[in-house]
């Protein structure tokens, strides 16, 4: 995470309405030299600045051919660290991409470092060494990593995904990647930073997790990797056999989550729809009755049948924008947990952030400018251009905010 300085004191005293009035003026100063980005988990105030909303997917996408089509050199992305420097690696260099806050990072990206990631590497290919198999290697990442580990995949064959397309991109390992697998070879995952989307989605196609074979006995297709442990805290015969390694990666938001909420809203009310994150741990989403991405998760609320009710295990502004607008359908949505499931990270970015970054920006200054660096954003891209490329081609469309 990186250190924000402090903003002028008038910023912060200004009330939510005068904020809102003087970020509208200075977009319409700057007109479409400027496109601000925002992230589905922003607060309210913010997403009613954005001329895109969208998840990391939706907004990876957008922002290279977005800021293109309008002409814009400035992207304003109201989200976390790892996203704006996604943008940065897909725009080209005319296009300068800020952070209102460059404290806003991301707890889960910051769970794997570049250089965890290469003593892995080093210690993965040594284990192989010593078994028998012929086993090829292929790292992914989640798109909630640094670009150093994008950097890191991309330089090692492997791809970028997000909750949209994990399971595509994973198929995609299995088969070998971009190179067919020679005979007798087999693929090895290494699933970086979140733990629980890379076993959930393992599972979803027919692998048995650690978690299965300690219920049910036989051997389990995963194992978690420690990266704070020598070999990662296996022993050379389990990282050997596993067909998945998984980082020791979480989310702090979906990790509250936990089986007693699905129970207990279930005993309240037998009728209601379950609707949970896949990065959730396994024993929520086993328990649930859906389970996808940020977008996902909208669309079956966004069409859910009047009179339905629901639970929903996501972060809490999103949840709540979804509720308010559900309730004039006569749909009822509540949070699955009444602990404060909250982006904190995410939160940090705010209307006297965004308009001290357009001030400076009217003024001819550029601040909070996230750059990445040429070498790690040429190796980035290659992971993150085939997360596109992996990625489903139907879907709703980024949303757009008049």
């Amino acid at each position: 995470m990186l250190w924000q300085p402090e903003i002028p004191a008038h910023y912060r005293t200004r009330s939510d309405e005068e904020l809102a009035r003087a970020i509208s003026a200075r977009r319409k100063q700057l007109g479409n030299k400027l496109l601000i980005l925002g992230h589905h988990y922003q607060q309210d105030q913010v997403i009613a600045h954005a001329d895109l909303i969208g998840d990391s997917l939706q907004l990876s996408r957008m922002a290279a051919k977005e800021a293109k089509a309008r002409g814009s050199q400035f992207i304003l992305f109201c989200g976390v660290h790892f996203m704006a420097e996604t943008a940065d690696i897909l725009t080209d260099e005319s296009v300068q991409v800020i952070l209102p806050d460059l404290s806003a990072g991301c707890s889960m990206a910051d769970m794997a470092a570049y250089e965890d990631a290469l003593t892995a590497w080093e210690e993965i290919e040594k284990a192989h060494a010593q078994g028998k198999d012929k086993v090829r290697v292929i790292p992914i990442t989640y798109v909630n990593s640094s670009a150093a580990v994008k950097a890191f995949v991309g330089e090692h064959q492997g791809a970028c995904c997000t909750s949209s397309n994990a399971k595509h991109v994973l198929k995609w390992a299995f088969d070998g990647g971009d190179t067919k697998l020679a005979k007798g070879e087999r693929v090895q995952v290494i699933f970086m930073p979140d733990q629980h989307l890379g076993r959930n989605t393992s599972r979803d196609l027919g692998l048995k997790s650690e978690i299965d074979a300690q219920r049910d006995g036989g051997a389990s297709d995963m194992a978690l990797w420690n990266p704070k442990k020598p070999m990662g805290g296996l022993d050379a015969s389990v990282i050997q056999k596993s067909k998945v390694l998984l980082w020791a990666g979480h989310c702090s938001v979906h990790k509250l989550f936990r089986p007693e909420h699905v129970e207990d809203a279930r005993a309240e009310n037998p009728n209601v729809k379950v609707l949970v994150h896949p990065e959730c741990c396994q024993e929520v989403v086993e328990l649930a009755d859906l389970v996808g991405s940020t977008e996902f998760i909208i669309q079956q609320i966004t069409n859910a049948p009047k009179g339905s009710d629901w639970v929903v295990g996501t972060e809490v502004h999103l949840v709540n924008r979804l509720a308010q607008a559900a309730a004039a359908r006569d749909v009822r949505v509540l949070m699955l947990s009444d602990c404060q499931c909250l982006c904190t990270t995410m939160y940090r970015i705010d209307q006297s952030h965004m308009l001290w970054c357009l001030d400076q920006l009217a003024e001819g200054r550029v601040v909070n400018q996230i750059s990445v660096h040429p070498k790690a954003a040429e190796l980035a891209r290659k992971a993150l251009e085939k997360m596109l490329q992996l990625a489903p081609a139907t879907g709703p469309a980024p949303i757009t905010v008049d």
